[in-house]
């Protein structure tokens, strides 16, 4: 399971005195701990790997954002250490797909489910956003089903 290789990776980072992916690891368990609570379970229920998943991604998503942000404020250093960060978490998400992939999946989904009208697009979407969930980002998906009806 992946929480429990996180928390072999906990036991490891500490070992190495490697501070930032230590911190980083932690903010993963503690998010997933976040998640269970809010779910109205205890924290010492158990983390599958969907839950964890859709964590990582979520973590993954704000370090994405806030690097940027830090750039456009000018604030390079701190950008950085929000991509080490982020390059910690894509350990632990599966491979993303490529932009040319998700072209070939935006298509053969809008075969299969029959859709040639752009007022069907949001319809499209949720069926890819099911079946990519966590292999592909939302935005690029969105940029793909887009650029599919025009």
């Amino acid at each position: 399971m992946l929480f429990d290789t996180l928390k072999e990776d906990i036991k490891v980072a500490m070992r190495a005195k490697d501070n930032e992916r230590l911190t980083t690891l932690r903010s993963i368990t503690s998010a997933c701990t976040n998640e269970l609570v809010a779910q109205k379970k205890k924290p010492s229920d158990s983390v599958d790997d969907e839950m964890a998943l859709t964590v990582i991604t979520r973590l993954a998503k704000q370090r994405k954002d806030s690097a940027e942000q830090f750039r456009n404020g000018g604030r390079p250093e701190l950008a950085e250490s929000e991509e080490r960060e982020l390059a910690i978490l894509q350990e632990y998400l599966p491979e993303q797909l490529s932009m040319e992939e998700i072209v070939a999946v935006v298509e053969a989904k809008k075969t299969e489910l029959g859709i040639s009208e752009k007022s069907d697009a949001n319809k499209l979407m949720g069926m890819l956003m099911k079946d990519l969930k966590g292999r592909a980002d939302g935005n690029d998906v969105k940029k793909a089903v887009n650029e599919s009806f025009a």
